[in-house]
Order: structure tokens, then C-alpha cells, then sequence
């Protein structure tokens, strides 16, 4: 394979997945740079073809295969194929077999040393080389764990995850929970806001077990009070991705005593019978989880929250999906997330007995989804004659779309002005009239 010289070469990176996997996407796309590689919007017109990929569920396993064989397929001779990311971690050499015309395999432990498995494919052309595993070098923190969207920031502050939920491959594609360090936190948060960044999202496998590898058991809050403290002038700070059983009192307070802290939680149940939950090897007190939820909108009566639900999963019963419709109906969340189980080799849940036909999982998906578009109806009908800041984030005839408070990107939905707003700008909104999932306002 002919050299490629990083003085002229271009590299096309395609990021599939979550948010955290956007990070490490930029990540990798900021060491290239730093290299001397420039970025192509288009394939064809790049040297280096990079895909992150996802292996979170079967359908994001299948967009990942699909994205590298279409690239595999449209290869001219010279260009270099790399699989990045949770497919790669958790495949390794059988990726090679399945799609053979990969030049390179980097896994999500490793994305940092993108750049040495580039040199070293186009230095000598033999691959496919793989570079899986734990890295022999700690990761250098000083490098940007952020990813710029607009107005708005994702900010890691841990990778990996410690829990042990019996249907996530999640722990073997990433490892243990590993959080940075607060001083390198802080110091992105500081620059982010000096860039005009409005909004920073904390993002994590579970941003609520941050510190707890460093023995530490309720870090979330000072890290939070810290970033505030460096970066007074940041409008939101977002929380994501929040397990129920480390959400603290003082994680609470903290969110209710500083104004920049949306008051918006994340808190993914996944499911609400004890005996799903204990299949799920997932906290299981449901009156638990029912008190949290009080002394949650207790402390901040207008917070919006959202969760995640998984239908289907091995054993459930009709009983027990009927027992989890009522508590949505009950609970009343602002968002809801589902999805339908997915046996995932090499977890606990694959093995249990008794797993549910697929039709029967899209029909109990279909059902929890219907009861929940009612509930967020009338949750937005609420806000009606309310007026919201409001995050703009496009305009054009005539219209502008941007979120609330109540609205993390990408996930949830958003508010529409019968005006055309400046993009980035925080705008007061009178809300006038509400959909299942967006509201419509005017500048108030």
C-alpha cells in the first residue's frame, strides 16, 4: 500500500451512536489534525476512511456493519480503512473475517493512538493491523474530552461502566468506570464558556458514579460547584445519564440551589416490577425509586424528567409489563425512552430462560409508547401561557427551532418560533401551543 503523507492526506471519520462515542470521535479527529491530516466531508475525497462504530444493540451493530462494508465496496487503491470504536472493542480480529478489506482495527480503550496505527499502516501497508485492549500509556488528559455542537458542549467526565446490569455488554466493550480528574474537567469546562459554549452537557456511562473508582462517593456534586465556580458566566449545565441509586441529597441540593443547572435529570429505570429488575440485576425498590422522584420535584418543582425503559427482557411477564404501564402512568415522566431487549452474547441476561417473541416485544413497545404520548401531551399542555428561555438552534422561512430547559440535544424535542431568531442566542419564548413531543411559541 502506498504511503500516505500526512502533509497532503485527508481523512473522513464517520461517528455512529451515542454522544459519548461523538466525543471520541472529536477526539480522534483533533489528534489527526494535530498531525497534519485535514478533513473531508465526503469519502471519496479522503486518503484515511475512519468509521466509530456502535455495538450497544443489534440494530446499532448492523448500521456499524453496513457503514463499513459500503466503504469496503467503494475502496479505491490507496485508501486506508479503520474500525473504530465498541464494534471493534468487542470483535477485535473477527471483524477482519466478516468484513475482509479493513486495513485497521482500533478499539474504545485505544481511540487515543489513532494517529501511530495510521503511520503505521501507510509506512509499511501490512495489515489489518489491530490495536484492542487495554493501552500500555494512561490516556493524556490534557486532550480535549469535548465535542462542540453549536451552542451547546458535550463534556465527558468518565468512561466505562462499573454496573453490573445482566443485559448490557456495555462493561465489556468499554471496561471499568474510570473518571478524570477534576482539574481537567473544570479547565475544558473554563475554556468551552470562553469560546461562547452556552450550554455544557456532563456525559458518562453514569455521570452519578463519578469518583467512585477513586473512592469517593458523592463527587458528582463538587465537580458540579467546581465548574460553576471556574465558569460563573456558563448559562446551563446539563445532566445526563444518572443511575437512581447513587442520586444523593446533596446531588439535590446542589441542583436546586444553582440557577445554571437545568432542572432536568436523566434517570434511566429501565424497568419498574422487582422481578424484572432483579433479572436485570438493577436496583429493585420501586417505593425507593417513587421517593426519589418526590424529593426530586420537591426540591425543584418545575424539573423535567426523563428515563428509559427496556421491554421484553427474559421472564417478563404480562404482569409485569401491566406493572410498569402503571408506574409511567403514575410517575408521569416528561420523556420517555424505550427499546426493545436485545440478547446480547456474552451477558447474563442471554442466558436466562424464557426469552419473549419478537412480536411481542414490539406490541408491549407500541403500548408503553402510546400511554407515554399521552402523558407528555399533557405535560407540554402545561407549559401553555408559560414563557422559556429558549436555546436557538436553526432558523429559515420563517420559523426558528431551539430547546428549553426541559430538551437535551438530540434526544428530545423542541420548541418552534413563529420568528426567525439569531442561531446561538437565548431567547425568551411564550409557549402558545404544545404537541406530543415539541411546543410552539412566540418571542415573549
Amino acid at each position: 500500500m502506498p504511503r500516505v503523507n500526512r502533509n497532503e492526506a485527508r481523512y473522513y471519520l464517520l461517528s455512529l451512536g451515542c454522544c459519548k462515542n461523538t466525543v471520541d470521535s472529536e477526539g480522534m479527529s483533533r489528534l489527526l489534525q494535530r498531525a497534519g491530516y485535514a478533513p473531508a466531508e465526503d469519502s471519496t475525497a479522503a486518503e484515511v476512511l475512519i468509521v466509530n462504530t456502535c455495538a450497544f444493540i443489534d440494530i446499532a451493530k448492523e448500521e456499524s456493519f453496513a457503514a463499513l462494508r459500503e466503504l469496503v465496496e467503494a475502496k479505491r487503491r490507496g485508501q486506508l480503512l479503520i474500525a473504530a470504536g465498541c464494534l471493534s472493542q468487542r470483535y477485535g480480529r473477527e471483524l477482519v473475517k466478516e468484513i475482509p478489506g479493513l486495513d485497521g482495527i482500533i478499539g474504545t480503550r485505544r481511540w487515543m493512538e489513532i494517529t501511530a496505527l495510521v503511520e503505521r499502516l501507510s509506512s509499511d501497508g501490512k495489515g489489518p493491523m489491530v490495536v484492542i485492549g487495554e493501552s500500555p500509556v494512561p490516556a493524556v488528559d490534557s486532550m480535549s474530552r469535548s465535542v462542540v455542537q453549536g451552542a451547546s458542549a458535550y463534556l465527558k467526565i468518565a468512561d466505562g461502566c462499573s454496573a453490573p446490569c445482566s443485559f448490557c455488554a456495555i462493561p465489556m466493550i468499554k471496561g471499568p468506570s474510570r473518571s478524570r480528574p477534576v482539574e481537567a474537567i473544570v479547565g475544558e469546562a473554563r475554556e468551552l464558556v470562553a469560546q461562547g459554549v452556552k450550554e455544557i452537557v456532563l456525559i458518562a456511562q453514569n455521570t452519578t458514579a463519578y469518583g467512585r473508582d477513586r473512592g469517593q462517593r458523592d463527587a458528582l456534586p463538587g465537580l458540579i460547584e467546581a465548574i460553576l465556580k471556574t465558569a460563573p458566566e456558563l448559562t446551563w449545565l446539563r445532566l445526563m445519564y444518572s443511575y437512581p441509586q447513587h442520586i444523593t441529597p446533596r446531588l439535590i441540593e446542589t441542583m436546586a440551589q444553582h440557577p445554571q443547572v437545568c432542572h432536568y435529570l436523566d434517570i434511566p429505570l429501565q424497568h419498574a416490577h422487582p422481578e424484572t429488575l432483579r433479572r436485570m440485576n438493577r436496583p429493585h425498590d420501586a417505593d425507593r425509586v417513587r421517593r426519589l422522584i418526590a424529593d426530586l420535584r420537591q426540591a425543584m418543582p418545575d424539573i423535567a424528567l426523563r428515563t428509559s425503559f427496556i421491554v421484553g427482557c427474559p421472564g417478563e411477564t404480562e404482569e409485569e409489563f401491566e406493572a410498569l404501564l402503571d408506574f409511567v402512568e403514575e410517575m408521569a415522566f416528561d420523556r420517555v425512552g424505550a427499546f426493545t431487549y436485545s440478547r446480547e452474547e456474552g451477558t447474563d441476561a442471554a442466558q436466562l430462560p424464557h426469552h419473549i417473541a419478537q412480536d411481542v416485544k414490539k406490541e408491549r413497545y407500541r403500548r408503553l409508547m402510546e400511554l407515554q404520548q399521552g402523558i407528555s401531551l399533557a405535560k407540554n399542555r402545561q407549559m401553555i401561557g408559560r414563557s422559556l428561555d429558549v436555546l436557538v438552534e436553526g432558523s429559515g422561512h420563517g420559523l426558528s427551532a431551539g430547546r428549553s430547559y426541559r430538551d437535551a440535544p438530540e434526544i428530545d424535542g423542541l420548541v418552534l418560533v413563529k420568528e426567525e431568531l439569531p442561531m446561538g442566542e437565548m431567547v425568551p419564548v411564550l409557549i402558545t401551543g404544545a404537541m406530543e413531543y415539541d411546543l410552539i411559541g412566540v418571542r415573549a
